[in-house]
């Protein structure tokens, strides 16, 4: 599907980079990277498929992200882009808006789905927390959109990849956001949008203390640890980073287990796109069963001890 001619990508991370360039290839005819940071992040969006790299610079601890929007808004304007993906980070949406009410446009949100429409570019994203599916058309020359994580193969780099480097100048903004404190976050190593495997954890746990045996499985076979909402804000178990669903991680891994989680429609739609599902769960009326490509109707207290048994002794 190529319906458009210059598409243009920006993510804070460099998994997010690698997804949107691949998007890019797959939406438009040519892409272009704006990067902030070290120049070897640049000559990496051109090894990731980048032809053209607008550099703006190395990263400055006194500039926020916003700071730059007058310097993208110009080079918006100057360059003509049909085509602007955003990483869909809590940041990287507020710099969607921002830049769309300054250039005049819209911006197609939390975007599950690219389809080329009789008359453009469509979108398709969720709503009523996942329980519907709104397809969306911008009619502007440019047009903004944040698409969600995974709904892209990322590429892997290319050391035959050509591409410019074109460094931009830095314009100071009218209006800059000021920093007043910094507070240090909990460290959180896991990132569930790369991940390949990943065991998700919901209600069914019933103490905190029971996520050690789901540790030792995941360990077992190389999987990251997620879970549903409740166990997030709800009980506090586990990060917020690590919450799957609507409003939460949105990913597409190789192999997802669902460990007591009933399945409701704003969890699944966040692993929905998984290539293989596999569910444990006491309820054999439990919708995540319906969504399921193998299952347990089981007691996850009895079950998992005998999966990590029969995974140790290779049986």
């Amino acid at each position: 599907m190529s319906t458009v001619k210059d598409v243009w990508v920006f993510a804070e991370k460099t998994e997010a980079l690698a997804e949107l360039c691949a998007g890019g290839h797959e939406l438009g005819e040519k892409v272009s990277a704006l990067v902030i940071g070290p120049r070897s992040k640049a000559e990496q969006a051109i090894r990731l498929g980048a032809e053209k790299v607008y550099w703006l610079g190395e990263e400055d601890s006194a500039r926020m992200m916003e700071d730059y929007l007058v310097t993208i808004a110009d080079l918006l304007v100057n360059e003509r882009p049909n085509l602007l993906l955003i990483g869909a980070t809590k940041r990287g949406k507020l710099m969607a808006g921002r830049l769309a009410a300054r250039m005049g446009t819209s911006v197609l949100t939390d975007v599950m789905e690219f389809v080329a429409g009789d008359q453009g570019l469509q979108s398709k994203r969720m709503v009523y927390g996942g329980a519907a599916i709104r397809t969306e058309q911008s009619h502007s020359p440019l047009v903004i959109a944040t698409p969600g994580s995974g709904i892209f193969s990322a590429l892997s780099e290319d050391t035959g990849c050509q591409g410019v480097i074109e460094e931009v100048s830095f314009q100071e903004p009218d209006r800059k956001v000021k920093c007043l404190e910094k507070r240090p976050k909990g460290s959180v190593s896991v990132n569930l949008a790369a991940a390949k495997r990943v065991i998700s954890v919901g209600r069914g746990l019933a103490n905190q203390e029971d996520l050690k045996m789901i540790e030792e499985l995941a360990k077992l076979i190389g999987a990251e640890i997620g879970c549903s909402r409740p166990i997030a804000e709800g009980v506090n178990w586990l990060p917020r980073e690590t919450y799957i669903g609507v409003s939460g991680v949105m990913f597409k891994p190789e192999l997802y287990i669902a460990v007591g989680i009933s399945g409701q429609v704003q969890h699944m739609v966040g692993c929905n796109q998984a290539r293989t599902i596999f569910a444990i769960n006491k309820d054999k009326a439990a919708p995540v069963f319906s969504q399921s490509d193998y299952g347990i109707v089981g007691d996850l207290y009895k079950v998992i001890p005998v999966l990590i048994e029969k995974i140790k002794t290779g049986k």
